[in-house]
């Protein structure tokens, strides 16, 4: 029997797959697909259909008018796609405005004839969730024990540093930004990562989408911290767009601000990405939350510490 081709159009997808052994399978992947670091070498078959560059305000209103118009935020090149010919395509209906979409990949198949593609569609609301999507995509390339051993190793690791920031005296009231303008808190999976780590989580909820926020609710709550991942941003970009949080009224004010406890953090590599690295996640959060009790192992690379200008 032939080894089945595989295409990874969202990149967590592409972490799975790596993950429990199946990398010899993938034949192509979404432009956004980068860890491991060699799949950089596999075609890239999707591309945004707007300018990703600007201010966070500027990407949110070129999405929204996409979406608007009821038409799709990324391309599929399907002739190259076609010519890969995938046994397997894994994609996602998480989040249109996120990665490649179901609706676009069944697009890019429509004018295929003569040949059954398996189309497997990940929809990662929460933490079981994450654990069910790597159960599938594994299932699917007969990988199905590593898969299990896989999200064993991950839950193993996470209830450890659960029970070890449970022994945390505090736990900080957390405000999670994952958009910046407009102002967006992190749903879904963060809520649950929060409260692991040894946090109180403020805005979002558990298997949610990730909700729109007023700046009053954050000057209300008045946050111990406030960690900002912006989806699809590193570190770098996001530092370009803290002073837009800067110059909110009562930003000075703020109890974080005061006490140096505003944190940047790589969303787009991890906090965003419900792969493998989820974990890595926690235990970045954990450091942050909790240095007394968790060396920073990650700090300078996939978060740090952000220097606000507290007032007076």
């Amino acid at each position: 029997m032939q080894p089945k081709r595989v295409v990874s159009l969202i990149a967590s997808a592409t972490e799975i797959i790596c993950a429990v052994g199946a990398r010899d399978l993938l034949v192509g992947r979404s432009h956004e697909c980068d860890f491991p670091p060699d799949v950089a070498r596999l075609p890239s078959l999707t591309e945004p259909k707007f300018p990703v560059a600007g201010t966070s305000y500027d990407i949110d209103a070129r999405v929204k008018a996409i979406l608007q118009e009821g038409l799709s935020v990324y391309r599929v090149n399907a002739e190259k796609l076609q010519a890969l010919r995938p046994d397997i395509i894994v994609t996602q209906e998480h989040c249109e405005a996120c990665a490649v979409s179901l609706k676009d990949v069944e697009a890019a198949l429509g004018a295929w004839s003569g040949r059954r593609v398996e189309i497997v569609s990940l929809k990662p609301d929460a933490l079981v969730d994450v654990w069910e999507d790597i159960a599938k995509v594994a299932l699917a390339l007969g990988h199905q024990r590593q898969g299990e051993r896989l999200v064993e190793q991950l839950k193993a690791r996470m209830a450890s540093i659960a029970k070890q920031s449970g022994a945390a005296r505090t736990r900080p009231r957390s405000a999670v930004i994952e958009w910046i303008d407009p102002l967006m808190a992190g749903g879904n999976w963060m809520p649950e990562l929060v409260e692991m780590a040894g946090g109180e989580n403020l805005f979002g909820a558990t298997g949610q989408p990730s909700p729109w926020l007023d700046w009053e609710q954050i000057v209300v709550a008045d946050p111990d911290l406030i960690l900002v991942h912006p989806c699809g941003f590193d570190m770098a970009r996001t530092l370009q767009e803290m002073p837009l949080l800067e110059r909110r009224p009562g930003w000075r004010e703020l109890k974080a601000v005061r006490r140096q406890r505003i944190f940047v953090a790589d969303g787009n590599q991890y906090f965003n990405r419900p792969g493998p690295r989820i974990v890595e996640s926690l235990e970045m959060l954990a450091e942050i939350f909790h240095p007394e009790l968790f060396p920073s192992r990650y700090e300078g690379g996939g978060w740090m510490r952000y220097s606000a200008k507290p007032g007076d």
